[in-house]
């Protein structure tokens, strides 16, 4: 997928990132990678946090920052003084959508809060994502994503039986979900303005997405009482449903879903007698005997190398992939035919490569036009261009460091 000439499909929108790290930011990243004018509100001199929180590069921000601060302009604007604030109303007059992620209560303390904010504009749409959301007990507490992981209920099921918890893949899961979750919601709240012509709040909390995707955790607790504790690579009420190593040291990730993908598995293996009428032919034959299931696999697999058996299990439409790590991504041929992985240049750091963007839309698609940008870099061009402040005003504020 290439960045085109061709009209995105939020072309004339203007969106107004708050937000700093990655939930908030990262909800309005997807905006502007789909033709939204993004306008990012840092605070002067430092910044969003995430342009130091990561690999650093030559350029003095990091690959975290040149990466998801993509498509957007940059502004510093301090909200905490009285002018600051009045800018980023003047600023919301003129948006469709504003994203915020601070603790709940911090706006309102600037004067900024969502009544303010609507009496400035009533048809804005307001992303708000907290640790907790805005309401409920906990709503003023502090939280990252880790804390979402483990409140969320995701933490608890990763990991070995007879081990801790661990961190299931990345810390900032919660993040980059809520971060989907709040542009999602966006484009509700706008399908809803365009209906009724006035704007509302989008109210996430940083674990609910988390606690979302758990399929049937929370109805087969009140239904049966069950607590699914951890299972390692296992999955619950299926198996063989895991990972299991290969004669190469390496991993590959096995999905029997059903009893008909199990005998095509068997077939594979050359162990027919085991599917069907055979002992482990039934879902609840392979669930009371899963250690075994699985080390039945585990054996079989490790005497073979891993492209082989991803090979063999094509041939015999069992669902089957490697367990990459990211070297290994970067050789894939899927992944190049797709170009799931973008080369952006940049004068400041040459060039680098990024996650490309995520849908792909056939007609209409997003693109990156490109990195992070740099600190401030489009401050003359919104407060003069867009505000109209004339270059004594932008000047007495940047003397009064507001901007």
């Amino acid at each position: 997928m290439t960045a085109t000439a061709a009209r995105k499909p939020l072309d004339g929108l203007r969106v107004i990132d708050c937000a700093t790290f990655i939930a908030g930011p990262f909800c309005a990243t997807q905006l502007a990678e789909f033709g939204a004018e993004v306008i990012k509100v840092e605070l002067p001199g430092s910044g969003d946090p995430v342009r130091k929180f990561g690999s650093k590069t030559e350029c003095g921000e990091t690959l975290v920052w040149l990466s998801e601060g993509r498509n957007k302009k940059s502004i510093t604007l301090d909200l905490r003084k009285p002018e600051g604030a009045e800018l980023l109303k003047q600023l919301v007059e003129k948006s469709d959508v504003l994203v915020e992620n601070f603790q709940p209560g911090t706006l309102e303390k600037w004067g900024l809060g969502w009544d303010v904010l609507k009496a400035r504009n009533p048809r804005l749409v307001m992303v708000r994502i907290s640790a907790y959301g805005q309401t409920g007990p906990y709503s003023p507490k502090p939280g990252f994503g880790r804390i979402a992981n483990a409140f969320g209920g995701i933490s608890f099921l990763a990991g070995f039986p007879d081990r801790p918890p661990v961190t299931p893949g990345s810390a900032t899961l919660p993040d980059y979900m809520a971060g989907i979750y709040g542009a999602l919601g966006a484009m509700f709240a706008l399908r809803a303005l365009d209906q009724t012509g006035e704007g509302q709040v989008v109210d996430i909390g940083l674990y609910e997405p988390i606690f979302r995707i758990l399929d049937e955790l929370a109805p087969a607790f009140d239904k049966f009482g069950f607590v699914r504790q951890r299972m390692g690579p296992g999955t619950v009420n299926v198996v063989p449903h895991s990972h299991y190593p290969t004669k190469d040291n390496r991993w590959v990730a096995i999905a029997c879903t059903n009893d008909k993908i199990f005998s095509r598995l068997a077939d594979v293996m050359g162990r027919e007698d085991v599917a069907g009428d055979g002992i482990y032919g039934t879902l609840a034959k392979r669930e009371a005997a899963r250690a075994e299931v699985d080390q039945f696999v585990a054996d079989w697999t490790a005497q073979r190398d891993r492209d082989d058996i991803v090979d063999l299990c094509a041939r015999g439409e069992v669902p089957c992939g490697p367990v990459y790590a990211i070297d290994e991504i970067f050789d894939d041929p899927q992944y190049a035919a797709r170009e799931n992985i973008k080369e952006i240049s940049d004068p400041r750091i040459g060039t680098l490569k990024v996650p490309n963007v995520v849908p792909r839309l056939t007609a209409t698609p997003g693109g990156i036009d490109h990195l992070g940008p740099s600190l401030g870099q489009d401050n003359q061009n919104v407060f003069e261009t867009l505000l109209g402040l004339d270059a004594a005003e932008i000047g007495r504020l940047r003397e009064k460091n507001v901007i």
